[in-house]
């Protein structure tokens, strides 16, 4: 497989930039993803939200079925990743304040 460029990574990032509502984000996640792909960033995405609140690792190995290496990799990437996951974290807190 030929290298993609970063120029080519932020074209995704900027294609998802313009979605405007959860319907449009449906459509191309489902077309760009396969279902499988998709359910497993949905689970990441739980289980960073589990982790953000402090539910403990059995807990989440038990609702989810996602084992411990996965949830360490996850609460790894929250605490010492990029902080994409603090910042969207923090963005649904406010707006559920908001409503």
């Amino acid at each position: 497989m030929k290298l993609l460029k970063q120029r080519d990574i932020d074209d995704l990032y900027a294609a998802i930039t313009r979605l405007d509502n959860l319907e449009e984000c449906r459509k191309f996640f489902r077309d760009l993803l396969t279902e499988t792909e998709i359910r497993e960033c949905a689970e990441r995405w739980k289980v960073a939200r589990m982790l953000w609140q402090g539910t403990p690792y059995t807990t989440i190995e038990q609702e989810t079925g996602m084992s411990s290496r996965t949830i360490a990799r996850v609460h790894k990437w929250l605490k010492q990743g990029k902080g994409g996951y603090i910042m969207m974290l923090r963005r649904l807190v406010v707006l559920k304040d908001s409503q």
